[in-house]
């Protein structure tokens, strides 16, 4: 399959886009971990594709302060059906709102029928979602508030959850972990 990238200025500096020509398939920060591992092959630099235009209208209104809805961009992350769940359980976490890792694998139990889920699997899942902002990895935290897991940086992730408004009050950094 072919892809093609475009980018993003950003307040929190260059982000990438990758599209399939009608889906958004990525969006990483400059250095973010795992950047474009999940787009196979070479990306051609194509700025002018609809996708990437409604993409940077979302993240000029996002970044503006806004709350522009996940449903509105056609998204097409590519991962198994484990990370495709627990990235639909992202979409869902309402702006200016945190949940943990171990809430979305009490859900993700629930959805399979199963008594419990590990946290880490999810954590593993979240922190390989390859659509980052528009999917919002930046709204899981640690257990008791650990701002923990965040492949775009810790500083990043702070920056996002401030600009949308949340209560950084019992939130922490961690003292060792993922994010540092």
């Amino acid at each position: 399959m072919m892809y093609y990238s475009t980018h993003y200025s950003s307040p929190l500096g260059p982000l990438t886009l990758a599209s399939d020509g009608e889906h958004l398939a990525g969006l990483w920060l400059e250095g973010q971990k795992y950047f474009g591992d999940t787009v196979s092959g070479d990306m051609e630099e194509r700025d002018g594709l609809p996708v990437f235009a409604a993409a940077r209208d979302w993240l000029d209104r996002y970044f503006a302060g806004g709350r522009p809805p996940v449903a509105e961009l056609p998204l097409a992350p590519v991962g198994g059906e484990f990370r495709q769940a627990v990235w639909k359980i992202l979409c869902d976490i309402p702006y200016g709102e945190v949940t943990t890792y171990g809430e979305i694998a009490r859900k993700m139990a629930a959805r399979g029928n199963r008594r419990s889920m590990s946290a880490q699997a999810v954590g593993g899942a979240v922190g390989h979602n390859p659509i980052s902002i528009i999917i919002p990895c930046h709204r899981v935290v640690g257990a008791g508030g650990s701002l923990t897991g965040y492949a775009g940086g810790i500083a990043a992730k702070i920056r996002l959850l401030k600009l949308e408004g949340v209560d950084m009050s019992r939130l922490f950094m961690p003292k060792k972990g993922t994010a540092l």
